[in-house]
């Protein structure tokens, strides 16, 4: 009798597994290979997985509706612990704090608010951009030189696209704007949406056009979409949108949006980064 064979095990999911420790709220999990930066782990997997020990506690209570990280020194390649702890359960939130834990010593920190979402008067301030062309006319970014992660991703850029020839021009502006999916496709949900808010390249590399060694120090993601709303955007690709508002004296931010291809904006997102000359 054959074996049936394993089912597939998406590279994200494999990236921020979890498994349970032996006491409430412990968790321990391993860097993957297939999520490299260029030093440490792509950062929007170590979002998605501080994330995930919340979503994965017992003790949750409704969606993230915001998460904010705190790197607080490199991440080294291989395992580590966490540790989930709500802090305060309301009838309609829920706050949590997370540690991720190497060495006994914490590398990153996490909260997150979790809400319980009913239906009331809703509407836009903010469009999406207009007039874009469709991710299948366009050519996915190459992955020649890149990290690793970035491969896990198919990007097709719209504007602001990182120049092959780094030539050290500087430019007036930081925008972007593209289209990205996890690859291989994967259906969206709050782990893959967190981990994608952190997928634009830095801005100074856009505005500058120079590698400048950099590093995110805190990201803060706003979920505006629910659960109904990533399930109906499903495996196809998100807009993205990016820009800094200033550059000074060793740091930078950047702001960006997430929109679904029907133009609900599913996140937004603001991290500021250290570069230093």
């Amino acid at each position: 009798m054959t074996a049936p064979e394993p089912s597939f095990v998406h590279p994200f999911d494999s990236a921020i597994a979890l498994a349970p420790a032996a006491h409430a709220g412990h968790f321990s999990g391993a860097t993957s290979p297939a999520y490299a930066n260029m030093v440490g782990p792509f950062g929007g997997t170590t979002a998605a997985t501080l994330l995930n020990a919340v979503l994965q506690h017992p003790e949750r209570q409704g969606d993230p509706i915001a998460l904010t990280v705190n790197y607080a020194s490199a991440i080294e390649d291989g395992g580590f612990g966490l540790v989930a702890r709500a802090a305060r359960t309301n009838r309609s939130t829920q706050h949590w704090s997370v540690e991720l834990l190497q060495g006994g010593t914490v590398a990153a920190t996490a909260t997150a608010v979790l809400a319980r979402r009913r239906e009331t008067w809703s509407a836009p301030d903010v469009r999406p951009p207009a007039n874009l062309p469709s991710p299948d006319t366009l050519t996915r970014a190459g992955g020649a030189r890149r990290p690793p992660w970035f491969k896990r991703y198919d990007m097709r850029f719209v504007t602001g696209g990182l120049p092959e020839a780094m030539d050290g021009e500087e430019h007036a502006s930081s925008h972007s704007s593209f289209w990205v999916r996890d690859e291989p496709a994967r259906p969206l949900d709050f782990a893959s949406l967190a981990a994608i808010c952190d997928c634009f390249f830095p801005r100074v590399f856009m505005r500058r056009r120079l590698f400048v060694p950099i590093g995110t120090v805190t990201l803060t993601t706003y979920f505006h979409a629910d659960a109904a709303m990533l399930a109906a955007q499903g495996e196809r690709p998100v807009l993205g949108v990016a820009k800094a508002l200033n550059f000074r004296n060793g740091y930078f931010d950047q702001t960006a949006e997430v929109w679904s291809d029907s133009g609900q904006l599913l996140a937004s997102t603001h991290q500021m980064v250290y570069y230093r000359e």
